[in-house]
């Protein structure tokens, strides 16, 4: 197939990436975004998120005419949907996934599908979730044929194709690492994987739209049940005051043993939202992903615990102060170090938790964002250096190379809370 013009939709920590590399090996992009800010941001050559190298690969493709962004869906020979996939609660479950962003992607690409065009879902979604595009894309198109009807012969290609990114390393990673892709048919596969040999060195690997889908499930998972065993491994040294730390440092000298390190929680669009795609559709079968991820969800509620038994000991300490008074600065909102990513951020939740309960503003440290989240509107944006001279509690949440080596002898013994070891990064 010839890709003269590929459309990208969505143009956020993946689209945006996906597109500028693509427009990098000279072919025409169009991004399609639903905010008018951030369209009119990158056809300017600027960007709207932090990821290293970003803003000097759109520059050159906006300047150079390759990359534009618009508002309204234009014909192109290749669709790539990267939208989000949350969850969301419906008949008593929590967490059944939330395919609306995909849907209004499907209808709005749809006026504008021509025969012999290709639509890839990048979108990490639950099992069956391309089929469903699909179906949305021929009720909109009568006049098309489809995978699900035509098979081979049909006039539009259709693929799954999951993201497998590391933000902070996006841009090399969408070029090195190996892609699985996954046709509704076995031609869709192959036009998937023509299209993606553009700009990926790694290997494509081509398989079932099902089973695309659920090796992107599957790979989260794998990672939340191990961060799940660090974090549950944290509680457990807490209550028996033993140095979590040193203990996996220790237990990681055996040659078969690498334990991941603890934290607040798990966070990001990925890791804290796909696993219970898998239990939402297989609530018998998928225990342990169950319970890794109620024990993921449960440690902001004990750093919160932490920060409270600090208030009280400095409180019982120093008998002439009130809570009323007590300075808290929490460091890092963002989901893991050097990012400004905040979805589904245990850091953010916890100081948002913070925030209700404690009746002096926070003082929040956040190298990567440049205005306080609507949801912590009262508290302040400081430097690390501002904050450890003006607080009495500092709760170090992520690791920011920001943080490190930073002294906090100031602060009293007990008060400094600091749940990913950051002085040891």
């Amino acid at each position: 197939m010839a890709f003269n013009r590929i459309s990208v939709v969505g143009l956020g920590y993946i689209g945006l990436p996906t597109a500028a590399v693509i427009a990098s090996r000279r072919c025409e992009v169009i991004g399609l975004d639903v905010s008018p800010k951030v369209v009119d941001t990158i056809n300017r050559g600027d960007i709207h998120i932090v990821e290293p190298d970003l803003d000097m690969i759109v520059h050159a493709a906006v300047k150079e005419g390759y990359l534009r962004a618009t508002l309204n869906p234009e014909p192109a020979d290749a669709f790539l949907i990267a939208v989000p996939t949350p969850f969301k609660a419906e008949d008593g479950k929590e967490h059944v996934p939330d395919l609306k962003y995909i849907e209004s992607a499907a209808k709005a690409i749809a006026p504008v599908l021509e025969k012999g065009n290709l639509v890839i879902l990048e979108s990490t979604s639950p099992v069956g979730a391309t089929e469903r595009m699909a179906e949305w894309l021929a009720e909109a198109r009568p006049d098309l044929v489809f995978p699900q009807t035509g098979g081979k012969a049909s006039d539009i290609r259709i693929a799954h194709c999951p993201e497998r990114v590391l933000p902070g390393h996006v841009i090399r990673e969408l070029v090195s690492n190996d892609r699985v892709i996954g046709g509704m048919t076995p031609k869709c596969s192959d036009a998937a994987a023509e299209l993606y040999s553009l700009f990926v060195e790694g290997e494509c690997v081509k398989t079932t739209a099902r089973t695309a889908e659920m090796a992107k499930l599957t790979e989260n998972s794998f990672r939340d049940v191990n961060i799940a065993f660090a974090n549950e491994l944290s509680l457990i040294c807490d209550r028996l005051e033993i140095d979590v730390w040193e203990l996996i440092e220790l237990a990681n000298r055996h040659p078969r043993v690498n334990i991941l390190k603890p934290g607040p929680g798990v966070g990001g669009h990925c890791i804290a939202v796909d696993p219970w795609f898998i239990v939402s559709e297989t609530p018998e079968q998928a225990r342990l992903i169950r319970t890794a991820r109620e024990v993921n969800d449960g440690k902001p509620q004990w750093v919160i615990e932490k920060v409270k038994s600090a208030l009280g000991d400095f409180l019982v300490k120093n008998p002439g102060r009130t809570a009323s008074d007590v300075s808290v600065a929490v460091f890092g909102l963002a989901f893991k170090p050097d990012i400004d990513d905040l979805r589904e951020s245990p850091s953010l939740a916890i100081a948002e938790q913070l925030h209700k309960e404690l009746p002096q503003p926070l003082l929040l440290v956040e190298p990567n964002i440049q205005e306080v989240p609507g949801s912590l509107e009262g508290c302040s944006l400081v430097t690390a250096e501002a904050a450890i001279d003006k607080a009495d509690i500092c709760v170090i949440l992520v690791s920011h190379k920001q943080f490190r080596g930073l002294d906090y002898s100031a602060i009293a013994p007990g008060c400094v809370i600091d749940v990913v070891a950051s002085g040891r990064a």
